[in-house]
Formats: structure tokens, sequence, C-alpha cells
């Protein structure tokens, strides 16, 4: 991965004002490790069975080559490759996008008891971890990351559908200069717990019937943050949430739309031996300050781990709205 200058920030795969109301509101601040997938329209080859992909390999189709037609039959998702392979005559044309530039190969399906396959392994969107900033207990609603997710080509991913898990973290790599670090997780169980509705550059919104516990506290508004001590929820191990010292820097116009509304840095002892700082996978951290919800850590900067920038929660509620 590229390094920045340190003038710049790793993103953890924002204007109008908010009517009143909304800081009439109490949310629960979560800081739970959740795992995401975020579906597009488009369809990409991630990887190649050692067996039945071979043939496939060897035609010169690559990983990371989007799929987009399969006999001239458009193809937007990994059912519709399924479909096509079953109507196939024994061979089929498979067309695919690569850096930009359409491909085409003829290729054999093997005849397996599943189905014909390629031997190709799909992937349709994007998955990772992220952390729920809030929770709505009286709509089930829910808000996480505090940025978008972005597709392979650095755009905004058009959300199709998408879906929310229970994850736990499994082992840090730790931020040094340079490096960002990372939360290393997995999902537990098959079943969603949450469905996506809404992939924004303020973050990734959703809701849920199971939600998550814990006491609901006052929507801060933009003006009522200062610099100074706040805290954030994080899940570093485990399942376990816990709270951590920051200190608030610096603070820049509620108008910025790139979630970095807050200059924050990591105080607490146990958090920097833990993770040296923000890492990725903490993106989505709830900020609280004075007992009110104000934010969510967003960024980390890649040449100083101890430090990052977090969004006003005002910014994240104003794109879920």
């Amino acid at each position: 991965m590229k390094k920045l200058t340190k003038y710049t920030a790793f993103l953890l795969l924002c204007a109008l004002s908010l009517p009143a109301k909304v800081f009439a509101r109490e949310l629960i601040p979560v800081g739970k490790v959740v795992g995401l997938e975020l579906q597009d329209d488009t369809v990409t080859i991630a990887a190649f069975d050692e067996n039945l992909g071979a043939a496939a390999k060897a035609a010169g189709v690559s990983v990371g080559d989007q799929i987009i037609r399969i006999d001239g039959s458009e193809i937007r998702t990994s059912e519709d490759v399924r479909t096509a392979l079953e109507r196939s005559d024994g061979t089929v044309e498979l067309s695919v996008c690569r850096d930009g530039k359409e491909k085409q190969y003829s290729l054999t399906p093997e005849i397996t008891a599943s189905g014909p396959k390629l031997g190709l392994y799909l992937r349709q969107g994007v998955t990772g971890i992220g952390t729920v900033t809030y929770y709505d207990p009286d709509t089930g609603s829910f808000g996480t990351l505090g940025h978008g997710v972005n597709d392979s080509d650095g755009n905004l991913l058009n959300l199709v559908r998408g879906y929310a898990y229970d994850a736990r973290v499994l082992t840090v790599r730790k931020g040094r200069a340079g490096d960002p670090g990372q939360l290393m997780g997995t999902v537990d169980g098959a079943s969603p717990i949450g469905v996506l509705s809404a992939n924004t550059e303020r973050g990734v919104f959703g809701t849920t019937q199971e939600g998550w516990q814990g006491e609901a506290i006052t929507v801060a508004g933009a003006d009522e943050v200062k610099t100074g001590a706040a805290v954030i929820r994080s899940t570093v191990s485990g399942d376990t949430v816990r709270e951590y010292s920051v200190e608030i820097l610096k603070i820049y116009p509620k108008s910025k739309q790139n979630g970095r509304n807050l200059l924050l840095r990591v105080t607490d002892p146990a958090l920097l031996e833990a993770t040296g700082g923000i890492v990725q996978g903490m993106s989505g951290s709830p900020i609280i300050q004075d007992g009110k919800l104000i934010g969510a850590v967003t960024h980390v900067l890649v040449n100083d781990p101890t430090t990052g920038y977090g969004i006003f929660i005002e910014n994240m509620l104003d794109a879920a709205a």
C-alpha cells in the first residue's frame, strides 16, 4: 500500500445544521466491532480454484478482472454467473473488464456434482470490519465507520444490498510510523444481525432487530464540542468494548465533508500498548465528551498512529436522515 505524507491521513474499506429536535434524542454509543458486507452490481474474480481454475488461469483470465458478460448475458451478481454457466452448451464466451478495457476468453466449464464451474472465486462488493458508532433503540437504526466504503476504482461503492454480522477481534497488528496497523477479526455466525441501507461519505447506515445493549446518552451538536479530554469506545480484543482516554487537539468547521472535523490524540496507556494508537477497524469508534456523544473516529495519521481525525456525530446523523 502506498505510503502517504505526514500531512495526509489513512482512511480507516459533513454541512447543513440538523433540526434542533435531533439533539433532543438519545443514542447508545456502541463501540462494538462488526462485520460488514457491502454488495454492488459488479462481480470480480478474487482467486482461482487450485484444480478447477487452472484452464481459466492459463487462458489469461486474471484476479481483479470484472466479469461483465457470459455468452452475451450481462453479469451483475454471482447468481447471474451460475445461471449463465447452466445455460451453456459446453463452452462459454467470458467478457471481462481489465484496466478499463474489455477482454474476451473462450472457456470450457468443468462439470461437477453441483453444476458447471469455471474454477473462479468471485467477489461482489467489499467485506471487512468496522466499529458501530451508535444504535437507536427507538428505531432500530445504527451507524458505523464515519466514512464511506470505496470500490476497487476508489469511488464510493454503489450499495445494492448489504449486511452486518456479529464479529470479534482475533489479533492486532500494531500501528507504527508509516504503517497504520489493523484489527484482524472474524465473523461470528452465518446469519446477519442487520441490513445496510446506505453507504455515504459520512458513514454506513442500516437497521437491526437485535441491536446492542447499553445506556443511551444525549447527542451533542457540533457547537458543543471543545478541545480537551474525551473518551472513545472500541473493541481491540475479542468482543469486549472498553473506553479509552483521548485528547481533542483541534476542531475544524462542520462544513468539512471529508470526515475530519476533529483532530485527536490517544492518551490511554492501555490502548497505546495494545494497538499503538488508532488502527484500521477502529473507524466508527464513538467519541464521548462530558457525557455526550459528539462524534466518531475516522482516520489515522500515517506517520503518527497515536493521532487521527473524527467526524461530528451531527454530520453522521445528517447523512443518515
